[in-house]
């Protein structure tokens, strides 16, 4: 089956057309496609979707369109929205006019469904390579969701936090001043004491799996990543001691500077020392050795579901 998924998050839109194996469920990628679009843009604290970040999202699923309808044969269309879309009051206002674009109606996802198809994209394939329980961490613009389990999700957690949420509400200098910082690690280690209350499987996991674009820059820029590299970046494994020598490069030098950076999208300067604060925090509180990064993610978890 021939099949295609859009992801609108609260900093991305991304899109995934692939063929799934009726027999073996064997995914193989048609096509992939990221987009900083920022849907997200003043959301947490205006709770409305700007109409310029609405123009720019309709923009990147147009063109997104017009991938699917090239490639041809695609038989299912499942597109969903994330946090910046559970958030803003006037959601309908961007919904209307993307389900004409794409022919289908967007789906409102919670984070809890979120979560779900994160780990069914994420844990695909891990036989031989890493060691179950996962735990599934995705950090996305405006939250990040944990997932603990084996062949299927055992607990999860979606929380309030992200790279833009976390840069819009306490990251404001350039670079960051040690007191912003601060209360922002601060305020990442009050929801990780709420995951580890909630989800009591994450102190039994044996591997941390990282998705989405703060984790995935994070594995290029210790590479040194002139150009994205999916082989490259795709189960590379970031140590704690990597993560926190890429953190402290990041958080210190200014947008300027920090934009020179191999392997940093243009799309992220802004708001990655926000995603850092957040997997940095993850890896000291639940006290992983490294994070396995994947490129498999809920837009796969989405293509799956389709098959």
């Amino acid at each position: 089956m021939r099949v295609a998924a859009i992801d609108i998050g609260t900093n991305s839109t991304r899109l995934l057309v692939a063929e799934v194996a009726s027999r073996d469920g064997v995914l193989r990628t048609l096509d992939r496609h990221m987009t900083i679009t920022r849907l997200g843009e003043g959301v947490d604290s205006s709770r409305r979707l700007a109409p310029a970040a609405i123009e720019r999202t309709l923009a990147a699923l147009r063109a997104y369109r017009e991938v699917i309808d090239a490639i041809g044969g695609v038989e299912r269309v499942r597109a969903i929205a994330t946090s910046a879309a559970r958030d803003a009051q006037n959601r309908d206002d961007f919904f209307g006019p993307a389900a004409g674009v794409l022919g289908v109606d967007l789906e409102l996802l919670s984070g809890e469904e979120e979560a779900e198809l994160s780990f069914l994209g994420a844990t695909t394939g891990l036989s031989g390579i890493a060691e179950p329980p996962y735990l599934v961490v995705d950090i996305g613009g405006g939250s990040t969701e944990f997932v603990v389990g084996t062949d299927r999700p055992e607990g999860l957690r979606s929380v309030d936090l992200g790279c833009v949420r976390c840069t819009e509400a306490w990251l404001h200098a350039d670079p960051p001043s040690a007191e912003e910082l601060s209360q922002a690690v601060h305020v990442v280690r009050e929801h990780l004491a709420d995951v580890r209350r909630e989800v009591p499987g994450v102190k039994d996991a044996r591997t941390l799996i990282g998705l989405a674009g703060t984790v995935s820059t994070f594995a290029a820029v210790e590479q040194g990543l002139e150009r994205y590299d999916h082989d490259r970046i795709h189960h590379f494994r970031l140590s704690r001691v990597a993560a926190e020598d890429v953190f402290r490069t990041l958080v210190t030098e200014p947008i300027e500077q920090r934009r020179h950076n191999p392997g940093l999208d243009p799309g992220r300067v802004d708001v990655i020392v926000g995603g850092a604060v957040i997997l940095v925090t993850i890896l000291r509180t639940f006290g992983f050795s490294e994070v396995l990064v994947s490129e498999s993610d809920i837009l796969d978890g989405l293509v799956r579901s389709l098959a």
